[in-house]
């Protein structure tokens, strides 16, 4: 009767070593997963975090924003003090000439003067948004346009009195024109007043109709 053995030596090894490399699989899949959320945790944290340019672009951008803020106010004062210069001398020109007495040639030139005077804030313009730059391009195309009726008014009451009427005529309708530039330049002001946090600032000549928003509301 033969003595029972066990397996053959040459079988040992193979099975004790898929054994034993069960636990080294296990080990190294999980150094593996740790290796990786360290990895993905730091490309988060890298992809979350500002570089240096998107930084610089916001530095830049609130630096604008400041710049612009500061021009929209000064732009509101100047036109303010514009409307108050300008008002007068639209009124005189569109007045009806039964009704009042014309202004005389003396009294046009010192409008002349007056608007003058009124150009040169918009003579070396700062650079600002497009929003802010349309609102004074706005504003002095509505002084350049209440020059010109001023130029065509002086005109009107220097001329033969025959030719007169003609002229004034002209004169009034392009102070109207020049109201309805004011006007679309004080709406585009109260716009950009609104869109920086100042509030409505409403510029208009009066008579004139707007949103009807409380002044300073809305910013």
């Amino acid at each position: 009767m033969s003595r029972r053995t066990g397996k053959p030596s040459y079988l040992l090894p193979a099975a004790d070593a898929r054994r034993r490399r069960v636990p080294r699989l296990a080990a190294t899949i999980a150094a593996v997963g740790f290796a990786a959320a360290l990895v993905g945790g730091a490309v988060g944290y890298t992809a979350g975090r500002p570089d240096g340019t998107e930084s610089a672009i916001a530095d830049i951008r609130k630096a604008e924003a400041h710049r612009d803020s500061q021009q929209i106010v000064e732009l509101t004062t100047t036109a303010r003090r514009l409307r108050e210069q300008i008002q007068p001398i639209l009124t005189a020109i569109q007045a009806d000439p039964s009704t009042s007495r014309p202004a005389s040639a003396e009294q046009a030139r010192q409008w002349q003067q007056t608007m003058v005077r009124a150009a040169e804030p918009f003579a070396d313009p700062p650079s600002g948004t497009t929003a802010t730059n349309v609102a004074r391009t706005a504003l002095r195309g509505a002084v350049d346009q209440t020059s010109l009726a001023v130029d065509a008014y002086l005109l009107a009451v220097t001329v033969p009195p025959a030719q007169r009427a003609p002229l004034a005529k002209l004169a009034a309708r392009q102070a109207a024109q020049a109201a309805a530039a004011w006007s679309v330049a004080a709406t585009q002001l109260d716009q950009v007043n609104v869109d920086s946090g100042q509030g409505h600032q409403h510029v208009y000549l009066e008579g004139d109709s707007h949103d009807g928003a409380q002044e300073g509301s809305g910013g």
